[in-house]
């Protein structure tokens, strides 16, 4: 990370903190962000039931590859250490490698996510060769049975595979990704020796309520008795696991976790999505979090250090409800995102509040209640053709090739047909 000497602490110098916690001065805001994720392309192979972003068919309106570009010089000049690029699947984009390429040689170094369908041995190579490169690979069951429940037939095997051939090319330190749900909080400690099978450090993430995954949270996230197995896990694995500040909410149980303990949207996190959006999260992409465009004149710099609804997030926070409790410090009130999308209000408990004050205000909400939706759905159509549609992939299209056409939404374009 680029040193904090060289990043300006946006809003009124006189009511800067001038000392005292990293965290107390990163609510005030950088002037560039710590933690920004790129999603690419909305186009994913998988069809997974808890994608925070909706993901499965193209955009036809994504960014172009010189607009991806004009992106990442953008973000140099900004001093950006890094980038988390996501989707969708960020590897079917017929130019994701350029992108990368592009994004390394111009000192931004790349953290993307995958699922792993297009990490072969000869890519893994090329990847373990660039040391500004960092993967990680999604997998939400240390079973086949438990992750392909959630994430689609085959899935467990493309991962592990992934995986493989990561360490087989000698790539030391990529991530395993795990979102934590109900059904996987049991098998934590067989994801860790997953992860040191393949040298790979374990990874944890908060299920959120968001795209698709707030039509299963009420199904899937974890129970309350998994919600401290998961804290004690994590404090005695203390730096062995990364967790990304997703579980600052169980801080409330006790000592901090590591990391930032607060929510940083707008502060030091925020999203470009692929059709270059800014939103101040990754888990809130709806219009009422909606900053700006990279499209728009004077691009992401001008969204992050001028937008009206970031200034207002850099603002002092009352703590509203929370602010009582005696564990507001700890936990900050929890996630924003998982409040917004349960139909709780943001001044108020996390709807996983390990007090329980999150727990009674859903049970107030009342059946028929309406929470917000996702702005955007990119799922794949539902719809079905009354018999199967024989289909024979012969290879994939060069990766070199240009990007598909404007209106070629499938993410299986580029492919041939037999």
């Amino acid at each position: 990370m680029t040193s904090l000497d060289t990043r300006t602490v946006l809003r009124d110098p006189a009511r800067r903190p001038t000392g005292g916690r990293l965290v107390d001065l990163f609510e005030y805001g950088l002037d560039s962000p710590i933690c920004l994720t790129w999603e690419l392309t909305y186009a994913c192979n998988l069809s997974c039931a808890h994608c925070l972003s909706s993901s499965g068919r193209r955009d036809p309106r994504e960014l172009s590859t010189a607009e991806a570009k004009a992106v990442i010089d953008e973000l140099e000049r900004m001093q950006v250490f890094y980038v988390n690029i996501g989707g969708g699947e960020p590897t079917v984009r017929q130019d994701f490698w350029e992108l990368l390429a592009y994004a390394t040689d111009h000192h931004v170094g790349v953290k993307f996510s995958t699922n792993g369908v297009r990490i072969t041995p000869d890519v893994a190579k090329a990847l373990a060769a660039n040391s500004y490169v960092d993967v990680q690979v999604s997998l939400d069951g240390a079973t086949a049975e438990v992750n392909d429940a959630l994430r689609g037939a085959g899935s467990y095997d493309t991962a592990v595979r992934a995986m493989r051939n990561l360490s087989d090319a000698g790539m030391r330190g990529f991530k395993l990704s795990v979102v934590c749900t109900r059904h996987n909080i049991g098998q934590l400690d067989a994801f860790k020796a997953l992860a040191d099978e393949h040298g790979a450090q374990l990874r944890l993430t908060r299920l959120r309520p968001s795209g698709r995954g707030a039509d299963v949270w009420d199904d899937l996230h974890p129970l309350a008795g998994q919600q401290r197995e998961l804290y004690d896990w994590l404090v005695g694995h203390g730096d062995d696991v990364l967790t990304g500040d997703s579980f600052f909410h169980l801080s409330a149980y006790g000592a901090a976790l590591p990391g930032l303990n607060l929510c940083g949207a707008g502060r030091v996190v925020c999203l470009i999505d692929p059709v270059g959006d800014v939103y101040a999260c990754p888990f809130a992409i709806h219009d009422d979090f909606l900053a700006g465009s990279v499209r728009d004149a004077g691009g992401f710099a001008k969204v992050w250090r001028e937008s009206t609804l970031f200034a207002e997030l850099r603002s002092p926070q009352s703590g509203g409800a929370c602010s009582g409790c005696q564990f507001y410090d700890s936990c900050k009130g929890g996630c924003m995102a998982a409040k917004f999308f349960t139909g709780l209000p943001l001044d108020g408990p996390d709807p996983e509040c390990v007090q329980g004050y999150g727990e009674q205000l859903l049970a107030q909400r009342g059946e028929g209640t309406a929470t917000p939706k996702p702005s955007l759905d990119h799922s794949h159509r539902v719809a079905r053709a009354p018999r199967p549609t024989p289909l024979t992939l012969t290879r994939r299209a060069d990766l070199a090739a240009p990007p598909v056409g404007a209106c070629a939404e499938g993410p299986l374009t580029g492919f041939e047909r037999a």
